[in-house]
């Protein structure tokens, strides 16, 4: 899918899975300035192919789809988002955009990810599907 360029950056997340509607929440209250600064919509609700991403993408892992369409996910949404947000947040976006530092911010997301339905407030819906056998050989 080709990313198209959108109105307002976009944070695409799981609505269904407990702990990333919590935290969508959150970036809301705390972390968005403004309603006009970014969109937080889970995947369920956005038109997809509008926006260049895919379901499965969407299930593994949060997504920012900047106005170019330009389109960052798991730990570099993260950042993308920390950046938009209040003057406050960006420390915290530039440390997780360091070299070496990213690569430690992605083994950390995606272990979170993988294993959020045993984290406190995950539920079985924020399960992700089990990895297929060409998928664990990878």
């Amino acid at each position: 899918m080709t990313p198209r360029s959108v109105s307002l950056p976009v944070l695409v997340f799981d609505g269904d899975c407990a702990i990333c509607s919590t935290l969508a929440r959150f970036v809301e209250r705390a972390i968005r300035r403004q309603e006009s600064d970014f969109v937080v919509a889970p995947w369920q609700e956005v038109d997809l192919a509008a926006l260049g991403l895919t379901e499965a993408a969407c299930i593994e892992a949060l997504q920012w789809v900047a106005r170019n369409g330009q389109i960052s996910s798991a730990q570099n949404a993260v950042a993308r988002t920390l950046w938009a947000g209040h003057l406050w947040w960006r420390p915290f976006a530039a440390i997780i955009a360091t070299p070496g530092i990213n690569q430690l911010a992605g083994v950390i997301y995606r272990w979170v990810a993988a294993n959020r339905h045993r984290l406190p407030g995950g539920t079985p819906a924020c399960s992700m599907p089990p990895a297929s056998p060409v998928e664990r050989a990878l």
